[in-house]
């Protein structure tokens, strides 16, 4: 399925004052985006912007698939995210937390695929152990597994090495590579080690 992300001249305020505008760019299925900008400059306001956690002063935001446009009621089967102002439940287990994370987009229960994903970010050892036992890492993990749950066609990634060790580092990049070749990839964050990487690049520090 070949999807698009289309951003149009937006802008957001708070309280009178502008955070950015005029930000315009469209990425495609195989594209990636990179979101930089010096600490307050609005990278993780224009994520919330773009995963409708928040709205827009102005602009327009639009997601296809295969030409056709994306209700806004339908995005979260489509799209995941990893920040680190991202809620998982510590009275629950990594195995529940991921069972929620079905849940809340109304897919059915599916113990392969949680299972598969706690092997892949290294917790299939501590599945039934509740969230507030962990690391901070460690839960950055069950949130990346989290974002992840259902294949999103489009992954937002909110300084996604925050906490991690270099085991952890590796994953993150893993899960970027693969995400690059299935769908679209948006990565907010000042780390330019991978800076060559991304085709399309907003600097929010170049913008009012």
């Amino acid at each position: 399925m070949t999807v698009a992300l289309t951003a149009s001249g937006l802008r957001k305020t708070f309280n009178r004052r502008m955070i950015f505008d005029g930000v315009t760019f469209e990425a495609r299925s195989g594209n990636t985006v990179l979101i930089s900008g010096k600490n307050g400059s609005g990278k993780s306001t224009l994520v919330k912007l773009l995963t409708r956690v928040l709205t827009p002063s102005a602009g327009a935001i639009a997601l296809s698939a295969e030409g056709c446009v994306i209700p806004e009621i339908h995005w979260p089967l489509h799209v995941g995210l990893v920040s680190p102002y991202m809620q998982v439940y510590d009275e629950f287990s990594a195995r529940e937390n991921l069972d929620l994370a079905l849940t809340l987009r109304g897919l059915p229960p599916d113990a392969a695929r949680v299972a598969e994903l706690l092997d892949d970010v290294g917790l299939i050892d501590r599945s039934d152990d509740p969230l507030r036992t962990f690391s901070s890492g460690m839960k950055q993990r069950i949130k990346l597994a989290f974002a992840l749950i259902h294949n999103p066609a489009v992954l937002f990634l909110d300084e996604p090495m925050t906490n991690l060790d270099a085991a952890g580092i590796a994953l993150v990049r893993r899960v970027m590579q693969r995400q690059r070749e299935q769908g679209i990839l948006v990565v907010a964050t000042n780390d330019q080690t991978d800076v060559d990487a991304f085709e399309t690049k907003v600097d929010l520090d170049a913008r009012p």
